[in-house]
């Protein structure tokens, strides 16, 4: 079970721009879906599986370009992006999304590519950073959503097939088991990208002080 109220204080303007881009994006989605859960989860995990992709595909160009080793990242990058699908394809059978809210998937999902490639581009760290605080946000609305199932506001319908055999969940399964498993799923994202965050703070801190030392040296 992930640790579900795990928050990561934003300790410098990179993170506090991660932090504001994230929660201007919060405000666009309950802004246009109020409390449509299923509808925000079709759209959103269509962005949602867009930065793992980014990410692993340019980490993997690095890796070949410099011959170095990624230390399992791409995998795991690769993984989240291929789960992030799964979500979608579960939610797509739970809200059937209409036709403007696919003109909307294909518009954002088109828009956050660029973005997020230009982003990761000049700072990985932010870029991971973003996708911390997505996912913090994602454990939010999940929560939201749990607490309307279980209080009789959104029927508990029974979990797609789909939902099942990917979690390898009771075949009696309902909606909120679907629900629980996906919040589980978006903590674990949280956690390693606030983690990857944190590897590459610490070392651009490294380089920065061993420069640092370097022209100290280079006085004396």
């Amino acid at each position: 079970m992930e640790i579900l109220n795990r928050h990561h204080k934003p300790q410098d303007l990179s993170d506090r721009i991660a932090f504001g881009f994230t929660k201007f994006l919060r405000f666009l989605a309950d802004t246009f879906f109020k409390k449509k859960y299923g509808h925000r989860a079709v759209v959103l995990e269509t962005v949602a599986a867009v930065p793992g992709m980014v990410a692993g595909m340019l980490l993997h160009l690095k890796s070949l370009r410099k011959m170095q080793d990624d230390k399992g990242w791409i995998k795991i990058l690769l993984d989240e992006a291929a789960n992030e699908r799964m979500h979608l394809m579960t939610f797509i059978k739970i809200a059937k999304p209409t036709f403007v809210e696919r003109l909307i998937i294909m518009i954002a999902q088109f828009i956050f590519i660029l973005m997020y490639l230009f982003i990761y581009l000049i700072s990985q760290k932010t870029a991971h950073r973003i996708v911390g605080y997505f996912e913090e946000e994602a454990v939010i609305s999940y929560t939201e959503y749990l607490n309307e199932i279980e209080e009789g506001k959104i029927e508990n319908i029974k979990a797609p097939d789909i939902a099942i055999n990917y979690w390898n969940l009771p075949l009696n399964s309902r909606l909120k088991d679907v629900v629980k498993v996906i919040r589980d799923d978006e903590a674990g994202h949280r956690d390693v990208n606030h983690s990857f965050a944190d590897i590459l703070n610490t070392k651009k801190n490294k380089v920065s002080n061993e420069e640092a030392n370097y022209e100290d040296k280079e006085k004396i």
